[in-house]
């Protein structure tokens, strides 16, 4: 028996930036390309997603999938400001269309961390017009591909930094270097301040949290009138904290720091998107390093995590969760391949015991540019040659496409 419903969305999540290749508009962009920087590569070329789309969709019909979440990047529609190349939005589109005639529901995020170097320049988030700025984005991208999306991501982990600087997951240093990257950014750009979404210095980031959320809420209402019955939520990142006797209340000060704001905003959503990566246990002093294998960011692979951050969300949220994304970091790809059985495995058993799941998406796709740390940390379940681009699937993509084979046909079966 499968508790997975028929109509649910089985996918991959891929972002623009981290694929597309050549954003060189974006501040993402800009930021890279200065110094001294943060990131430890340029983007460059990326995986050159932006030409290749048709055929990386074969990819994910081959898995047997039946969703595609991408983002559809601000900067290439808008690289200056009140300048609107309607190629790309046709780009866009295209990316949509192809989607659908290969059966896979299109899961647009409006923003994923990357925004025009213009519009960050000029203020970011904290601009007066920022929210305004956003939604009229929203709407013109609404105009022409609306009527054809399945669901709808605003704005991608707006609460990144915050989990970041509660997990110490980033060295000190990494703070002084950010500042630096950003001043040298205003500089360069000839601005009193220069910002981007996923680079925000921890001074300002109740500021950015109050300015994102009123973003969000402009573009759902963009995004409503065009469309009343489209699924709109907003995705944050989220591990599962746990507590041993003593440290609840860490554990309590860490949801109420990073995700709370963000579950209690998504009770007005039509769902709250979960992005998780690690799960956390807290002891009376402190956070406690758990036992056993590790992944890429230092933390216990925990296939149970996923089940946890799912049915905290949706306790506090009160709305239905779309696993926006979901994988892990790790070189060894048979480690991936159990991991994400075991993790669906227990995804479902909190479906069966009554927690709403729209659909699951992997993160990610390909190996591709993972931001700060540039092409280093694998993510994807097809391998891509840095030299040709040539992507091969990795044993992972088989064992997370005989999970979906399977649990499709029970669920056609059971009516």
């Amino acid at each position: 028996m499968s508790h997975y419903p028929d109509n649910f969305l089985w996918g991959v999540a891929t972002a623009g930036h981290q694929n597309e290749g050549n954003n060189k508009h974006s501040d993402i962009w800009f930021l890279e390309n200065v110094q001294p920087t943060l990131f430890s590569e340029p983007s460059g070329r990326a995986c050159e997603a932006y030409d290749r789309y048709e055929s990386d969709l074969d990819q994910v019909a081959q898995l047997g999938l039946n969703a595609f979440r991408f983002s559809i990047e601000w900067a290439r529609i808008e690289p200056e400001r009140g300048t609107v190349i309607s190629k790309e939005l046709d780009h866009y589109e295209a990316v949509v269309d192809a989607a659908l005639e290969r059966g896979l529901a299109p899961l647009a995020t409006f923003n994923h961390f990357a925004a025009p170097h213009w519009f960050s320049a000029a203020g970011s988030w904290l601009a007066k017009d920022s929210a305004q700025l956003f939604a009229e984005q929203v709407d013109r991208v609404m105009q022409r591909v609306g009527d054809r999306l399945t669901a709808a991501v605003t704005i991608n982990e707006p609460n990144l930094e915050q989990l970041l600087q509660a997990g110490g997951k980033l060295p000190p240093e990494a703070e002084t270097i950010k500042r630096q990257m950003l001043q040298a950014a205003a500089q360069a750009a000839g601005t009193d301040t220069y910002y981007a979404s996923n680079v925000i210095p921890s001074n300002v980031q109740g500021e950015f949290q109050e300015a994102f959320t009123v973003a969000h809420r402009m573009a759902k209402s963009a995004i409503k009138a065009q469309r009343s019955d489209l699924p709109v939520g907003i995705s944050i990142a989220i591990g599962d904290d746990r507590a041993v006797p003593g440290g609840e209340a860490r554990r309590d000060a860490r949801r109420a720091a990073v995700y709370d704001h963000w579950l209690e905003v998504a009770r007005d959503d039509d769902f709250i998107g979960v992005q998780n990566y690690e799960s956390f246990l807290h002891g009376p002093d402190g956070e406690i390093q758990q036992e056993g294998l590790l992944n890429g960011m230092g933390s216990a692979v925990d296939p149970t995590a996923l089940a946890g951050a799912v049915r905290y969300a949706h306790e506090v949220s009160g709305v239905p969760v779309l696993v926006t994304e979901h994988g892990i970091q790790i070189d060894d790809d048979k480690i991936r391949a159990e991991f994400i059985p075991q993790s669906l495995a227990a995804l479902e058993q909190q479906i069966a015991a009554g927690t709403p799941v729209l659909g699951y998406c992997h993160w990610t796709l390909m190996d591709n540019f993972e931001w700060i740390f540039g092409y280093g940390p694998k993510l994807g379940l097809l391998e891509v040659d840095r030299q040709t681009l040539e992507r091969t699937p990795k044993p992972s993509a088989k064992a997370y496409a005989q999970v979906v084979a399977q649990a499709r046909a029970v669920a056609v079966a059971q009516g």
